[in-house]
């Protein structure tokens, strides 16, 4: 099972992919927690290049195809050898992520984005999303506390450093792609602390691995 967590900056996905990473652990379930960028030691030479502060001229069709080119080394290496171990992989953004901020942020092509995932990532699509929901106000003042006591957190700042109506466009692109697929995403309100979240996902997990086994059983039953 593919399991994705997205949001914007400030969302608190880092603290709660540790979080379900136990959930899953205590359970008996085989997890294996990952990211994007930087789930691979290639990927984390790309994520400096993504996220560093001085890269802000960075043009956003370079930007994409590096986001690209760190998933199609991210599945072969990673993702895909743990699926077909059996294990449920849990990831800190994946393709939905690229959708937003590449295309209703930075407003390249959509459906050109969507077939360069068909061309080089075989199309995978998780089958849970977890959205973190946050007013990007909220989650920015939450990220530049980071960024301010955190010298890793600062030398990743790149996407930090974007107007508010970025961010703006950012969220409003995740809640219309919840939107178009209710079936696989989990919206979560992510402004409360990080217990009050947890219980939330750990609701929409149970839900989904219930609704799953039930599937599973003869006539449903």
């Amino acid at each position: 099972m593919f399991i994705t967590l997205e949001g914007i900056e400030g969302s608190g996905k880092t603290t709660q992919i540790r979080t379900i990473g136990q959930w899953m652990t205590a359970a008996g379930r085989d997890c294996l927690t990952t990211r994007e960028p930087g789930g691979t030691p290639i990927g984390g030479q790309i994520r400096s290049v993504l996220l560093h502060p001085d890269n802000g001229d960075l043009a956003p069709a370079a930007e994409l195809l590096l986001y690209v080119a760190d998933r199609v080394q991210h599945l072969e290496t990673v993702v895909r050898p743990a699926l077909a171990a059996g294990r449920v992989v849990v990831c800190d953004r994946y393709f939905d992520a690229t959708m937003v901020y590449q295309g209703y942020a930075r407003g390249l092509d959509r459906e050109m984005i969507r077939r360069l995932h068909q061309l080089a990532c075989k199309a995978l699509m998780p089958d849970l999303t977890l959205l973190l929901d946050l007013d990007p106000e909220a989650g920015l003042a939450r990220a530049w506390r980071r960024i301010r006591t955190d010298a890793l957190h600062a030398q990743e700042s790149r996407f930090e450093k974007e107007r508010l109506a970025f961010h703006q466009r950012v969220r409003a692109g995740y809640l219309d792609l919840a939107r178009r697929e209710p079936q696989r995403f989990a919206i979560i309100d992510a402004a409360g602390d990080r217990h009050t979240v947890g219980a939330q996902i750990e609701a929409a997990l149970e839900a989904h691995f219930e609704g799953n086994a039930s599937s599973q059983r003869p006539n449903g039953k």
